[in-house]
């Protein structure tokens, strides 16, 4: 009889494939992360999108989503989202219809999972959500946050700190979309983290624009930093 142990312990996948090993799967976080960033950096000028993947049509924040990646690639930008539904395809969809540059970088999930929406033209799929995520955080020179839940805060959040702690390769601008569910969160970061705690400086939060509307959106981003790498 076979000591099991010992195929367990020396032989832990005889049945799989030898590419779910863990130095497969280094190789294959290497190679996301170069073309990644090989697909990236064809874009010049771009501005990503995020928000809830949950607003379908007739949402004020999908129309609103819709109409400013409209007037973003009739100036020549690339819109950039994660190839969603939601926000994303709002965001894909205004590019798209306008004959713009409508990109998605998506994540690759089994057939019960996030599907990529109808309006892309261009667009790449990560296996894993780490690199997918470090793809749109490098992306574009403009980010725009539409309401949505932890995902797209913690997009906001790492945004901000990487802008903060100076990481970014290149100056970038933030602008928040929707007063009534930005400004509590705005309040709260200086009331509790710069006031009561001091956990963060008041010129931080000059790091995100808050705005009602798409114009005042395009206006923030148009005067923000020039694009260029």
């Amino acid at each position: 009889m076979k000591n099991k142990n010992f195929e367990d312990q020396y032989f832990p996948f005889p049945e799989k494939d030898f590419r779910e090993t863990f130095q497969w799967r280094i190789f294959r976080i290497m190679a996301e992360f170069v073309e990644g960033f090989q697909f990236v950096a064809d874009f010049d000028k771009s501005v990503s999108f995020f928000g809830s993947s949950r607003f379908q049509e007739g949402n004020p924040h999908y129309a609103k989503a819709r109409e400013l990646a409209d007037m973003l690639v009739k100036k020549d930008y690339a819109v950039v989202t994660g190839g969603g539904p939601g926000i994303m395809e709002a965001a894909n969809r205004g590019a798209y219809e306008a004959d713009g540059r409508s990109v998605g970088i998506n994540i690759q999930l089994p057939d019960e999972g996030e599907k990529a929406n109808d309006y892309l033209k261009e667009s790449i799929g990560f296996h894993y959500f780490f690199t997918r995520k470090v793809m749109l955080s490098f992306a574009s020179y403009g980010y725009v946050f539409f309401p949505g839940g932890f995902g797209t805060l913690d997009e906001l959040f790492e945004m901000l700190t990487m802008i903060q702690t100076k990481k970014l390769p290149q100056p970038v601008t933030i602008v928040a979309v929707g007063k009534d569910y930005w400004l509590p969160l705005i309040d709260w970061l200086e009331n509790t983290l710069v006031e009561k705690y001091e956990t963060i400086d008041k010129k931080d939060l000059k790091l995100i624009e808050v705005v009602d509307t798409p114009k005042e959106a395009l206006s923030i981003i148009e005067n923000g930093q020039p694009f260029k790498r």
